[in-house]
């Protein structure tokens, strides 16, 4: 059952179990608990109606895969008759009193409590990054960039002044990341064969990515993947160009201003992408709660069964998590989280002992380009280009909520690749020599 906020007639209701956030933590606990017949009324509290399958989200902005694949909505993923959806956003949390507040003005009260807020973008307090330059953590944000970037390739072609002309075709990503290097390969590849469609030259788009850090992946749990990402960067149809140790010191609607060997740049550009941070989500910075129980990036500190030490009837996983052995802000980790969550939920309901958090870590994978990525498999196998398209591509469609949902997705993955596969080759997808 689906229930929108603004719908006042429910407030001050009362359910065990409550759910806020719908992110891959949230969401499998539901899916978790719907599949086992958990009988205790549960809601699901997410400002978004769709949920975002964020590894997929860069084949949604190149068109790869249709939005409805990628980001099936709630009221589809949750057929169960004990589970509310409830489309909303969540401005307090009275641990006390076990209330929540909506921005509706709803409230509701509860006996078990799931945390699985994510995380939201962090700007480093530079001048005009929050105005100025695109998100990519959502669907709505995909289908932005995606119009913006289609305007800007269509305004080129009728732009005769080549400055003019290289502004508009030049896309700044800032962030050496994995989402950064993802975003960026994905759109050396489709860009300039959708400028060549449009009627331009392809060889005038321009990919750069900038960061402050000195290598790419630098920290991430997919540094195993560096040489082959490297490479992948330089193989696009336009290669990718990285700008180390480049701090950003201003965004501004024309132009990137950056800070590198000393000197002072300023890159123009009408498009600049932000990879580079993230927060924990502003909900989780003010609850009422020692202290000691955030660590430095403002994360809840969780026991190994992701109860909260104070107060036990909480559960966290995800992004606003943190446990005394560090684990990768992944999807992964979130959604094993998630299950694990469920299954205590379950067990307090039998009234069974919980069980701490098993996180089995299975590789990494990356999106490298249009049909190219690299995995990384146990830490032991990597797997790069096309073979390693088809295990990352494999990998995200089976992890896909739902089996009806997973199958309808691979059926049309499948077929896609059946006349890829058999289709003359475009010369757009060429590579580009400047």
């Amino acid at each position: 059952m689906t229930i929108n906020s603004n719908h006042t007639s429910i407030n001050n209701e009362h359910y065990t179990t409550a759910i806020v956030g719908a992110g891959f933590t949230g969401l499998f606990t539901a899916l978790h608990l719907c599949h086992h017949n958990y009988l205790r009324p549960t809601i699901l509290i997410d400002p978004q109606e769709r949920f975002v399958f964020k590894p997929l989200l860069y084949e949604v902005l190149s068109g790869e895969m249709e939005v409805d694949q990628v980001l099936p909505r709630y009221e589809e993923l949750l057929d169960c008759s004990n589970i509310t959806y409830i489309q909303g956003s969540v401005d307090e949390i009275d641990f006390k009193h076990r209330q929540l507040k909506l921005s509706s003005g709803l409230d509701y009260s509860y006996e078990n409590l799931v945390l699985g807020l994510g995380s939201v973008a962090c700007y480093f307090g530079i001048e005009g990054a929050r105005e100025n330059t695109f998100a990519f953590r959502n669907g709505d944000d995909a289908m932005t960039l995606r119009n913006h970037l289609r305007q800007q390739l269509q305004l080129a072609t009728q732009t005769e002044d080549e400055t003019a002309r290289h502004q508009l075709l030049t896309i700044a990503i800032v962030g050496a990341g994995p989402s950064g290097i993802e975003i960026a390969s994905t759109l050396a590849d489709w860009l300039p064969q959708w400028y060549h469609q449009l009627g331009g030259n392809p060889a005038e788009v321009q990919v750069i990515i900038l960061d402050m850090v000195s290598e790419i992946l630098t920290g991430d749990i997919n540094v195993h993947l560096r040489e082959k990402a490297e490479k992948a960067l330089q193989e696009r149809v336009v290669p990718v160009e990285v700008r180390l140790e480049a701090k950003v010191s201003e965004v501004s609607p024309e132009y990137l201003e950056y800070k590198q060997n000393n000197q002072l740049h300023k890159l123009a550009t009408g498009t600049v992408i932000w990879t580079a941070g993230n927060a924990v989500h502003p909900l989780i910075k003010k609850l009422s709660i020692s202290p000691e129980q955030h660590d430095q990036q403002n994360r809840l500190r969780v026991t190994p069964t992701l109860q909260l030490r104070e107060f036990p009837e909480v559960f966290v996983g995800g992004d606003s998590a943190v446990l005394d052995q560090a684990l990768p802000p992944t999807a992964q980790v979130a959604y094993q989280q998630g299950i694990a969550i469920a299954n205590n939920l379950i067990a307090l309901a039998e009234q069974e002992l919980l069980e701490p958090s098993e996180i089995k870590l299975r590789g990494t994978l990356m999106k490298l380009g249009l049909e190219a990525a690299a995995a990384n498999l146990f830490e032991r196998f990597v797997i790069a280009g096309q073979p390693g398209h088809l295990v990352r591509q494999g990998t995200y469609l089976e992890l896909l909520p739902t089996p009806v949902h997973n199958f309808k997705a691979t059926v049309d993955w499948i077929t896609d690749e059946i006349f890829n596969d058999h289709a003359p080759p475009s010369p757009s997808r060429q590579k580009v020599v400047r």
